[in-house]
Order: structure tokens, then C-alpha cells, then sequence
């Protein structure tokens, strides 16, 4: 039973024993996430790093999907990570759009450093992933620290198809060169089931059973003094930044800004924009069919 609820425009935040559960709650936009949505869940983050009585947090979505990616309708702009600034001042004083490359960057930047409010705080962090993890879904999930899918979860980053990189890259550290390349360099999708065998999340379970499964990690994670769990996180963030995690994360904005300027990525924000999403979407995916990898099993 839930001691404690609140609910923001975008957010659950529900307080159970010693596991805060926040919930992504844009159901009828998939969780795609904007400004208000990025900001509020620092905001909750940050809010249950604070509270003594919390000992680890879950990280999970409403509705069919954990999170669509960046709400690119709402941000007008076909960039994989750009989402636009909401405004309330003399327009001619702030950044707007992606004018230039540096206003594009800046942008990154701003929604990477609410994300990577995961790696920093001191308690752990569960994604519970189902239905679609895609585009910046990853981006949000791949900063958790554990990561447990349904085995029918859809996980990738598609619009490195056409429009960029990931403006933030957990890649490479959850499953080496090769695979990251594998799946950056196609924009491929890979289920829950399968990324549990390269390592891109740490198990999979049958939908039913998902928040079962992050419930009793979350509990046993629970039983340990806050301060103790604290320690072991990040000691274990320390050494990815020593081997250049938060480097490569500024890399990772700078580049996909650079990657905004492709041809390719002018095209999709053409059609985009005189024809619709769903017309560009198609354009991009058709010729990669259902867009599937998938391990033989042995």
C-alpha cells in the first residue's frame, strides 16, 4: 500500500517502504519526453536522493511503453536529441530553435545534464522497461543503473538512421565496440529478451512478471543502509568516470550536433515538415523491414 503519492504534469512519484517509484506519465504520447517532463523528473530525482527514508528508486513508464524517444512534434525539429526551450521571457533575448551549431549543442546539453541527474545521486536506480525504449527512452535508461526488461521490450536508437547519434552514449560500457557499433550503425531494435544475452540490460522477464521482478530487487536493495548502497554505486561511477563516461557524454552532445548537419538529417526535417512525422518515419524505416536483430539461439 503507498504511504505517500504526488503527481506533477509529466510524473508519479510514489513513496513504498523504502523504494521511491517515479513514473513517466505522458501515456498518450508514449512518455516521449520534452523540457517539462526532463525537468520535473530531476526534480523527483533529486527529491528522493534527499529523503532519508528512501533506499533506491525505480524508473518506469505509464501506459504501453517505457518512453518513445524525444517529443520531436512537440519540438518541431527533426534533431534526434533537440528538444525546443519553452519560453516565457522576450523571445529576442533567449535561444530558440537551433540557429546555429553552438545553440544546437547547448540544447543537448541542457536535456543530458537532467538525465545524467541518474549517474550522479547517490542512491541506485532501477529502470523497469517495457514496450518501446527507443531514441531517447535509451538515453534515460541506459543512466540507470540497473536495467530490468520485459522480454518483448523494443530497445534502440532508430533515428541514428537518418538524424544523428545519441546525444547521450551509455553504449559502449553495457556492451563494448562492436555491439554498440552494431546497433548505432543500422538503428536497429533488439527485444528485451535478446539485450539481456549482449548485456545491454541486465535481465529480461515475461511482461506480466516485469514489475514483480524490479518490486523484489528494489525491496532487497531496500534492506541495506542507504549510506552502504551510496558507497557501492559510486564507486562503481567513479571508475566509469576513469575510464571517460562523463567525457564521452559531452562528446556524445557535440557530435550529434554535428550530426543534425548530414544531409541526410536536413532531408528527414523536409519531409518532416512538409509532409508529417509519420511520412519521414516511413521513409527512414521501410528499407530495414522490421528492423530486428535477432541472436540464433544455439
Amino acid at each position: 500500500m503507498n504511504k505517500w503519492l504526488h503527481t506533477t504534469e509529466s510524473l508519479k512519484f510514489e513513496l513504498e517502504g523504502g523504494v521511491a517509484w517515479i513514473t513517466l506519465n505522458r501515456p498518450e504520447k508514449r512518455n516521449a519526453l520534452n523540457r517539462t517532463l526532463l525537468r520535473e523528473l530531476r526534480e523527483a530525482l533529486l527529491e528522493a536522493d534527499d529523503r532519508r527514508a528512501v533506499h533506491c528508486v525505480v524508473l518506469r513508464g505509464a501506459g504501453k511503453d517505457f518512453c518513445s524517444g524525444y517529443d520531436m512534434a512537440a519540438a518541431g525539429t527533426p534533431a534526434s536529441g533537440a528538444a525546443q526551450v519553452e519560453v516565457h521571457y522576450d523571445a529576442s533575448l533567449y535561444r530558440q530553435g537551433a540557429a546555429t551549431v553552438e545553440d544546437d549543442i547547448w540544447r543537448l546539453e541542457r536535456n543530458q545534464a537532467d538525465i545524467l541527474t541518474i549517474f550522479d545521486m547517490h542512491k541506485p536506480v532501477i529502470a523497469a522497461v517495457h514496450g518501446n525504449c527507443v531514441a531517447g527512452g535509451t538515453d534515460l535508461a541506459l543512466s540507470c543503473d540497473i536495467v530490468i526488461a520485459a522480454a518483448d521490450a523494443r530497445i534502440g536508437f532508430p533515428a541514428t538512421r537518418s538524424q544523428g547519434t545519441p546525444p547521450m552514449h551509455m553504449w559502449l560500457h553495457n556492451v563494448g565496440p562492436q555491439w554498440a557499433k552494431r546497433m548505432l550503425l543500422t538503428g536497429d531494435l533488439i527485444s528485451g529478451r535478446d539485450a539481456s544475452r549482449i548485456g545491454l540490460v541486465l535481465e529480461s522477464v515475461p511482461a506480466a512478471r516485469l514489475q514483480d521482478r524490479v518490486r523484489a530487487l528494489a525491496e532487497r536493495m531496500a534492506l541495506i543502509d542507504p549510506d552502504i548502497l551510496a558507497a557501492n554505486k559510486r564507486i562503481v561511477n567513479m571508475g566509469l568516470e576513469l575510464m571517460g563516461t562523463r567525457t564521452l557524454q559531452r562528446f556524445a552532445a557535440e557530435t550529434d550536433a554535428r550530426g543534425h548537419q548530414a544531409t541526410a538529417a536536413r532531408e528527414f526535417g523536409r519531409v518532416a515538415r512538409q509532409e508529417g512525422l509519420s511520412r519521414a518515419f516511413k521513409l527512414r524505416d521501410a528499407p530495414f523491414g522490421d528492423g530486428f536483430v535477432r541472436l540464433d539461439d544455439e
